[in-house]
């Protein structure tokens, strides 16, 4: 078998070197406590500052902004539960119907307490417009909740705008930025964002670790509680290897995004133009140019209940991709909620194949790609004659 190919990077990315060099130094030497007083804590408690300046700067935030969480789904739920838990019974919440689980079932809590929650509509190419959140905003709204960018589809929401939006109605805005962080610019001292969450996995950091930024002067309501660290929001001690990590992912995230980023965008390029060629009865799922720089969601009309077929077979031969969000694999079985938000139909819904290029990939893999899923897709079994939508050029 050839060397095996990773597509899989909106699951997660592997850990870049130079991240796994920088957190040998607190996994085998500075292993202090950062709330001691003595050298070990100094030297820990140096290590979380630098991380927390890296991480800051990536999204345009000031170090004291950011609290660290265990996930970027631990700091979706600070962000949502802080808000709405501080509110009066009945406050108002803001959903897209796409959002990533850590939203979505925060949101469904929170309904169940009490809370009011609209689940806002999202367009055929994959987007949210501005004007369909002005129509559900309410006086009572509290707080507005956008993903950045869609870990299924790949597309990228405007986000200045539905803040701008959000913000008119006096409205919070959070937004899920972990599929978009380190790929794509975001700037919290230009854009209105009051919070935000991101995950050190998705950008060659490690796994355990995320963080949120709370805008200043923000109150939260704090979820975990005990010894009052990461400014009373997030207490227990430290995860410093995993933090320093984040740091440093974050650090070469935001060098290297300009140059990555085009080089990664020519290979998805590469991908959509040889499978258009290729296989007559592909089709496109989302905006075409709106998109991460490595994020292809695509299906294969007549043969979207062969998906799994399809997974299993490229896997044999050593090349990972995805049916959907690795976060709904205990949902395999069932349609994408997150593609019927958009109008698909269950069979579609059930049937598409995620690709996610990244940091490592080569035009080399891209082709070798191109060169087995053709046969691959000839092969499966023509199940239902449904075609493709079109998709906004």
């Amino acid at each position: 078998m050839s060397s095996r190919i990773y597509f899989d990077h909106a699951a997660t990315t592997p850990l870049d070197k130079r991240v796994r060099q920088a957190m040998d130094q607190y996994l085998n030497g500075s292993f202090g406590n950062p709330s001691s007083m003595h050298y070990a804590g100094r030297e820990a408690h140096a290590g979380v500052d630098e991380a927390r300046a890296d991480v800051a700067a990536l999204v345009g935030a000031h170090p004291g902004e950011i609290i660290f969480t265990g996930s970027g789904t631990e700091a979706a739920n600070l962000a949502l539960r802080g808000v709405l838990e501080r509110s009066p019974t009945g406050a108002h919440l803001v959903v897209s119907a796409f959002e990533h689980p850590a939203v979505m079932e925060t949101a469904k809590f929170l309904e169940s307490r009490g809370v009011d929650v609209t689940y806002l509509p999202v367009g055929g190419d994959g987007v949210v417009s501005p004007e369909s959140l002005a129509a559900v905003l309410r006086s009572n709204t509290h707080l507005v909740s956008i993903m950045s960018a869609n870990n299924v589809i790949g597309t990228i929401q405007p986000v200045h705008e539905l803040a701008e939006v959000a913000h008119r109605h006096g409205a919070l805005f959070h937004t899920d930025a972990v599929q978009a962080a380190g790929k794509v610019p975001l700037d919290v001292s230009r854009t209105p964002i009051d919070l935000l969450s991101l995950s050190a996995h998705k950008i060659h950091g490690p796994k355990g670790v995320g963080a949120l930024y709370v805008r200043s002067g923000l109150d939260l309501q704090a979820i975990v509680f005990g010894g009052g660290q990461e400014r009373g929001l997030r207490s227990a001690t430290e995860n410093v290897p995993g933090i320093v990590g984040f740091g440093r992912a974050a650090h070469i995230a935001r060098s290297e995004m300009g140059v990555e980023t085009a080089r990664v965008v020519r290979l998805r390029e590469k991908l959509f133009e040889g499978i258009s060629a290729t296989i007559p009865n592909a089709y496109f799922i989302g905006d075409r140019y709106r998109r991460l720089p490595g994020h292809l969601c695509l299906g294969f009309a007549g043969q979207e209940g062969e998906a799994v077929k399809l997974l299993l077979k490229l896997d044999e031969m050593g090349i990972a991709v995805s049916s959907g969000s690795a976060c709904s694999a205990n949902h395999a079985g069932e349609p994408s909620y997150a593609l019927t938000a958009m109008g698909l139909d269950p069979i579609r819904a059930r049937g598409s194949l995620r690709v996610t290029l990244g940091r490592g990939n080569t035009e080399t893999e891209v082709e070798r790609f191109l060169e087995v899923l053709p046969t691959t897709v000839k092969s499966l079994q023509t199940v239902a004659s449904h075609r493709g939508f079109a998709v906004r050029a």
